[in-house]
């Protein structure tokens, strides 16, 4: 049995309190060998940077307590954007758990799958993706 509803009721709380501060509605939580090591919520508006997305933000708290994410799973609400793909791709988290695709620009979309791609040999495996309803 997985906790992916466990952690994935973590992110709509979050998700929630973006929306309350009048961002996008998305909440990112990163987690170690069952335990919670990152959150993150959107601060693009409120920070005036287009970069902080709830997973970068998320990722960053991880860093700050844990350099390796090789094993790390990362939760959130919809899927991540190229942005986010790439910083997950480079960190190597290795799985992704997220309930809604984001369209055209999402990380497993055709035109851009950088978070499937297998192509790019210097990121090593792509993370295992799980999408849950």
């Amino acid at each position: 049995m997985n906790n992916h509803h466990k952690y994935m009721s973590r992110c709509h709380e979050l998700a929630e309190v973006s929306k309350k501060e009048g961002e996008s509605a998305v909440g990112c939580v990163i987690v170690k060998k069952g335990k919670i090591i990152g959150e993150g919520t959107e601060k693009s508006k409120q920070l005036k940077d287009i970069t902080r997305h709830a997973e970068v933000v998320a990722i960053l708290d991880a860093l700050r307590n844990n350099h390796d994410l090789s094993q790390a799973i990362l939760y959130t609400n919809v899927e991540p954007c190229i942005l986010c793909s790439y910083a997950i791709r480079h960190y190597k988290i290795g799985e992704v758990v997220f309930e809604k695709h984001c369209g055209e620009l999402g990380g497993t979309a055709p035109s851009f799958h950088l978070l499937t791609n297998q192509n790019i040999k210097s990121w090593g495996v792509p993370p295992v993706v799980t999408i849950i309803d």
